[in-house]
């Protein structure tokens, strides 16, 4: 299966690191003109170099800015008032006792994570359906479902996510307009390995602290590893082609096996 994105414009928030950053060097490699995203220009800028030289495509361009508010947010939207798809990876994550999350904790975490993905499809949303074709994914986790007792406040905003896509594709019906959730189980990135180190120590080798890690605290992984970032980009840029036209209103799993279901 040979994907083309040439022609498509997409927007991947939070694209300077981590799964952000897998899946806009997939999309990029599938021919898209993409535009990353950072809270900060230098990063932001140093990623674009970086994944014109990486994928070969010279059609990446930099959107800085946090769009965990209303200002940053419409500084991108002025800059690139129209996409073609969108891929909501923006979020926060870290572990904290139920008990002592408190009410600015849980508004942070909704804002970030479930607010700055609503304000973006309402603003991208209305271009895609006049056009008749677009594509908007939005980065769950296993978390959504299995709510982890460190992470409460996180879980929520990925259940949350699933509602947002569910209800955006139920919008967007008939349209030529996809709405999409995909959820990742537990990845291999830079935070997740500071994740990990707090959960079970500094002592141990990577390779021993990730497998401590997934025996004590993700047993339920069918492979019994963090799953890499490239891992979760290949689904998305699927999601974002002509070859998932039918496919909406979904939440697809790319979780190793975590999510103790038959369902996807």
């Amino acid at each position: 299966m040979r994907i083309d994105l040439s022609g498509r414009t997409a927007l991947v928030t939070a694209s300077t690191q981590g799964i952000g950053h897998a899946i806009a060097t997939g999309l990029a490699r599938a021919g898209a003109r993409v535009v990353v995203n950072g809270r900060g220009s230098e990063r932001v800028e140093q990623t674009v170099r970086q994944l014109r030289s990486d994928t070969g495509n010279d059609d990446i361009l930099g959107a800085p800015g946090d769009l965990s508010g209303e200002a940053g947010a419409h500084a991108v939207l002025d800059a690139f008032p129209r996409v073609d798809i969108l891929v909501n990876n923006l979020g926060i994550f870290g572990p904290t006792p139920p008990l002592e999350i408190d009410d600015e904790q849980w508004r942070h975490y909704f804002e970030v994570n479930v607010l700055a993905a609503v304000r973006l499809i309402r603003a991208y949303l209305p271009g895609m359906q006049e056009q008749g074709w677009g594509r908007i994914l939005c980065l769950a986790s296993d978390s959504a479902i299995v709510v982890p007792a460190e992470m409460i406040h996180y879980g929520m905003t990925k259940t949350s996510l699933l509602a947002v896509s569910r209800g955006f594709a139920k919008a967007a019906a008939g349209t030529g307009v996809t709405v999409n959730s995909v959820i990742a189980g537990p990845t291999h990135t830079g935070g997740v390995e500071g994740f990990v180190r707090e959960l079970v120590g500094d002592e141990l080798p990577w390779d021993e602290a990730q497998h401590e890690f997934m025996v004590k605290h993700r047993p339920q992984s069918l492979i019994q590893r963090l799953i890499e970032p490239e891992e979760i980009a290949n689904m998305v840029v699927y999601l974002s082609s002509a070859y998932a036209s039918a496919t909406t209103g979904g939440a697809l799993r790319v979780d190793g096996g975590y999510v103790d279901s038959i369902l996807p």
